[in-house]
């Protein structure tokens, strides 16, 4: 249950649900709302595929190219924590101009909006066939899914939601998630490199 809960507040911080909405709300503002609806779903159905994606080859494939899941965890932990600095401090790391030529569903709000880089390591990692039995991967996975389908209805209602939280509360709410996974990230590099085993040792 610890495992779930840890899942669930990681995976709520990198897909940031608070952060997608701002923006959907922002490009979709013109669009009907069976438009507005259409877009949401398309939104998460293609941001869950990705992420599920990642659950299911992502680390098959960096064992194909001989990268050590040590390393990616190690790797995965520097760019976790500078995802979560850039929440806390505000600094843009999403492209959030969306053209007339393309599927703004597409880009920007499945990738990187949704399915965001930090989201698809976390998935990875939260994932990892060398620590996890399958049933702990499935409710990994079963987690993801749930904070989709949050997602989805935050989409939804994006506009109710920003007019009663406001834009300050989104940015405060997503200062904390920042923190949480500026944590995590922390716990990554240090299990990796093995600090924690350093610092249960007595002289």
């Amino acid at each position: 249950m610890d495992k779930l809960i840890q899942d669930a507040l990681i995976l709520w911080a990198t897909v940031d649900p608070i952060g997608t909405m701002a923006i959907f709300a922002g490009l979709t503002a013109g669009l009907s709302a069976a438009e507005r609806r259409r877009t949401a779903t398309r939104t998460i159905l293609y941001a869950g595929g990705v992420l599920v994606g990642s659950i299911v080859v992502g680390q098959i494939i960096l064992t194909a190219m001989g990268v050590r899941l040590i390393s990616f965890q190690l790797g995965g932990g520097i760019i976790l924590f500078l995802f979560g600095l850039q929440m806390i401090f505000g600094m843009p790391y999403r492209q959030m101009h969306g053209e007339a030529e393309h599927d703004i569903a597409v880009f920007p709000l499945a990738i990187p909006g949704t399915a965001t880089p930090g989201a698809i390591l976390a998935v990875i990692l939260l994932t990892n066939n060398h620590i996890h039995s399958i049933p702990v991967q499935i409710g990994t996975t079963l987690v993801t899914l749930a904070v989709l389908a949050i997602t989805w209805i935050m989409l939804l209602f994006s506009e109710r939601i920003i007019n009663v939280i406001g834009t300050g509360g989104a940015s405060i709410l997503t200062k904390i998630m920042g923190m949480i996974l500026a944590a995590f990230s922390v716990e990554l590099v240090m299990n990796a490199v093995g600090v924690q085993q350093w610092l249960g040792q007595t002289p």
